[in-house]
């Protein structure tokens, strides 16, 4: 069956009435998550992971990537009209976004953060319909080995490339490590790190954890340290360009699409460097450089989204195709696969081939139920910004409550998420970063299997790991992962 014929009955059963309800409940819930600082898709999945675990498979993923997109469509609005990004992805919008809000010129950074964003998603589905198949059947190819050494370049990545202290995300990498190993040994059946505790036998699900951290842990820093900040909201007025402005938005939205999508593919952790890079380009090559910095620029605008959204997409090449996440959001989502007995890999696309060409055709649907969200509606989200943070948190606390106890009726679960809760909020008043705890929690389990069976092909030699051309050339780029920045930072300091 060729990819045509497979996205064809992918649409079919996204175009479902109920699969549709879903995508619009999803992109709806997601852009309103966008809009209100602080919150993020990966809270809102988070949170809404227990309430959904009986729905579908197939409209449960495809409500949860319309969240995950919606987000990121939402996001754009804070950070203009605000100068606060609900995510990190966001912060570059921020930078030109909200100077072209306070020169009067807000309707236009929202108008070409919205158009971008769906040309760049767009453009960007397209690929991954095209390449995700491809890639699955390539990875088909991969042995233990070198599976073991592409998790190892994720955890690298993950956790000491984009934190502000490589330090500090190795820990929370080794803390998500240390969680996954609680239960029973899959191979030896032998108890691990249970302490006696009955409800440890099945591990720790990962369901509880990405709610007490994310959800519970968010509630509580902003009840503790930013209960009482304010924000001023500029006027968005009306949501348009003027010819001048397209000219200079859709090169943007290209260029930022053509950075965004590689950087989304490979095991990176997050759109944050395609977005920075796109506005470096646009900067340097904009006829208007006098308006950076000062009245705003809608380059710098245009392509930094268009980038974001093409990243967010292409993420869901190695969730789908290798079982890899490279952002927090795809993490949760891939448990919840777990959590349906739905195993992501290359297999997925033959054993699975009517959820994953779904979810596929679900994001085509999605980008434009969204920018129809997003281009007449802004003013209806910019009200969302004058709900008090005390109600809203605390209806997040209780959905997060109800959610966590009615998957298992069990009060233990609950001090289990308030616990994690309270790890959540250590960690994030220290600053070491949440993503690298649910990334090592997941994946650790799965690249202990790895490094097992690669070790019993090799018959217990760790040279194994060398003799495979793949496995050695993902060990290098580990390293130039590892060493390089430092080194830069040397030359760099120097120089």
């Amino acid at each position: 069956m060729d990819i045509t014929t497979q996205l064809l009955a992918g649409f079919a059963t996204a175009a479902t009435p109920i699969n549709l309800m879903w995508a619009f409940v999803g992109c709806a819930v997601g852009t309103a998550i966008g809009v209100l600082p602080g919150l993020g898709p990966a809270v809102t999945v988070a949170m809404l992971l227990p309430i959904t675990s009986q729905v579908e498979p197939t409209a449960s993923m495809i409500f949860f990537a319309g969240i995950y997109y919606g987000a990121m469509y939402g996001g754009s609005t804070t950070s203009i009209l605000l100068n606060t990004p609900g995510e990190t992805a966001t912060m570059v919008t921020a930078m030109e976004g909200f100077k072209m809000a306070r020169s009067g010129r807000a309707g236009a950074a929202l108008a070409t953060s919205a158009i971008g964003s769906f040309v760049a998603g767009t453009i960007a589905t397209v690929l991954v319909t095209l390449f995700a198949p491809w890639v699955a059947n390539a990875a088909v190819q991969l042995g233990p080995p070198e599976y073991f050494c592409l998790m190892l370049l994720a955890f690298t990545t993950v956790s000491a490339v984009l934190g502000k202290s490589a330090l500090r995300g190795v820990t929370a990498l080794f803390i998500g490590l240390a969680i996954g190993l609680v239960g029973i040994d899959q191979i030896t059946a032998a108890m691990r790190y249970t302490g006696g505790v009955p409800e440890f036998l099945d591990g720790i699900e990962v369901v509880l954890v990405a709610v007490g951290l994310f959800a519970v842990g968010e509630a509580l820093y902003t009840a503790l340290y930013e209960g009482k900040s304010t924000t001023s909201i500029q006027r968005s007025g009306r949501v348009h360009m003027t010819p001048q402005e397209w000219r200079r938005s859709w090169p943007a939205w290209l260029r930022g699409t053509a950075f965004g999508f590689p950087f989304g593919t490979i095991p990176a952790g997050g759109a944050e460097i395609p977005t920075f890079l796109s506005y470096a380009t646009e900067r340097k090559l904009s006829k208007h450089p006098e308006e950076f910095g000062t009245t705003g620029a809608i380059e710098g605008v245009a392509g930094p989204e268009a980038a974001n959204n093409a990243s967010v997409t292409a993420a869901l090449v190695p969730m789908l195709t290798l079982g890899i996440p490279t952002t927090v959001t795809a993490a949760i989502m891939l448990s919840a696969l777990q959590n349906y007995g739905i195993q992501a890999g290359p297999q997925l696309f033959t054993n699975s081939a009517d959820l994953v060409w779904a979810l596929i055709a679900s994001l085509y649907i999605g980008n434009v139920m969204l920018l129809v969200l997003n281009l007449p509606l802004v003013g209806l989200w910019v009200k969302l910004l004058q709900i008090p943070r005390a109600p809203l948190y605390a209806g997040i606390l209780i959905f997060a409550t109800v959610g966590v106890y009615g998957m298992r009726q069990s009060a233990f679960d609950l001090f289990l998420m308030l616990g994690t809760g309270l790890l959540g909020l250590g960690l994030r008043r220290l600053d070491f970063p949440t993503a690298p705890v649910i990334v090592g929690m997941i994946m650790g389990p799965m690249a202990e299997a790895q490094m097992r069976n690669a070790l019993s092909i090799g018959e217990g030699r760790w040279g194994v790991f060398l003799e495979r051309p793949m496995s050695v050339a993902l060990l290098l780029v580990v390293l130039a992962v590892l060493l390089l920045p430092p080194l830069w930072r040397q030359i760099a300091r120097r120089a």
